[in-house]
């Protein structure tokens, strides 16, 4: 496997108009504002110089900065494949057209229930449910392909047929199904994870509608225990082991990639191996990305298999599956820990 930056999520500012029950930046409309213009142009210049990644804008709500589509607009300049993600609360005609100005390519949505009762109370906002319906309207009116990032735990696991048939009805290019790691504020909800047996069943119902699915993308997200299953399944009905996949993707071809594919930098230059590890490899203001990527510690360690621990450690699955480096972190405080919420056990193991 080739470690070569292919996705990297910003998180251009730590403010925010909602207080999602799950937010990993634990933003707020107080939260410090990130980057001043041209530091973000200077780390946009830094990650040019070195790789040509998919730039996701997020936050936060990246709307909140008045030099959104002016950043945007550089990245599109210096050649990096410019994208955002909003929780479209703020999306207008106006702001619909910027992001076309600014080169912006695809945008994500936040989507978490099928209904106002349930996504409000996700997202601790009245109101939410509402602007991101009327967003992904707008979305479509002036042409901009947009994915739904949809999270899920206990309290509204229920709503995941529901929600996929919402995103495909809202006609959107694709369909993320989020399984939570408690990071941030998620960490209060520890106890809402939804459970191992839960996970495979979810997983499993994944697989038979992708195997439906021709019109939108779908893919499970912080959830590679999905290759496992998919590996599984296509092997017991005969299948290719091959998947649809969007041009915005990594493109791995795995589950966990964190340091691998992807990083996250937050709103004060740190770089984490993906938007759930709050662990820093390095700070962008202080290295360049290129000397982060390459030579810091946590990333060399992420990607030696090797030193894997317990069931990960002796999965025959390990190379397309490698477990959630961040949810082993979050529940055991290792991240090289086996995955916390898997329920499979090793060939090797079932043998002892």
């Amino acid at each position: 496997m080739k470690f070569e930056p292919r996705w990297i999520a910003w998180e251009i500012t730590q403010r925010c108009n909602l207080r999602c029950v799950h937010c990993r930046a634990e933003a707020a409309i107080k939260a410090e504002k990130g980057p001043s213009t041209e530091q973000a142009k200077a780390v946009i210049d830094d990650i040019a110089s070195y790789a040509k990644p998919v730039l996701v804008l997020s936050g936060g709500e990246p709307l909140l900065r008045k030099d959104i589509f002016e950043i945007a607009r550089y990245g599109t300049e210096r050649g990096l494949r410019m994208a955002m993600a909003t929780n479209g609360t703020l999306v207008t005609d106006e702001v619909c057209e910027k992001i076309k100005e600014s080169g912006i390519k695809i945008v994500s949505i936040s989507l978490d229930g099928a209904s106002a009762e349930v996504h409000d109370n996700f997202r601790n906002q009245r109101g939410a449910f509402e602007g991101a319906m009327r967003a992904a309207k707008l979305f479509k009116k002036h042409g901009i392909p947009f994915i739904v990032n949809s999270s899920f735990t206990k309290r509204n696991q229920d709503e995941i047929p529901k929600v996929y048939e919402l995103a495909k009805k809202l006609g959107a290019t694709a369909w993320y199904m989020f399984m939570i790691v408690p990071t941030g504020r998620g960490k209060e909800i520890m106890e809402e994870l939804i459970s191992k047996e839960d996970y495979e069943k979810i997983l499993n119902w994944h697989y038979d509608m992708e195997q439906r699915e021709t019109e939108m993308y779908v893919r499970p997200t912080c959830a590679p225990m999905y290759y496992r299953i998919f590996a599984q399944r296509a092997k017991q009905e005969g299948k290719p082991i091959k998947r649809r996949s969007l041009s915005f993707s990594t493109g791995g071809g795995k589950g966990c990639i964190a340091g691998q594919l992807i990083a996250l930098i937050n709103h004060k230059g740190e770089v984490y191996p993906c938007s759930y590890f709050p662990r820093s490899a390095g700070n962008i203001y202080e290295k360049s990305f290129k000397d982060i990527w390459e030579n810091s510690e946590l990333f060399k360690e992420l990607r030696d298999f090797k030193r894997y621990k317990g069931k990960c450690g002796a999965c025959e699955y390990l190379a397309v599956c490698g477990g959630c480096r961040a949810r082993a972190y979050a529940v055991t405080g290792n991240y090289l820990d086996e995955e916390p919420y898997c329920s499979y056990v090793p060939r090797k193991m079932s043998k002892e």
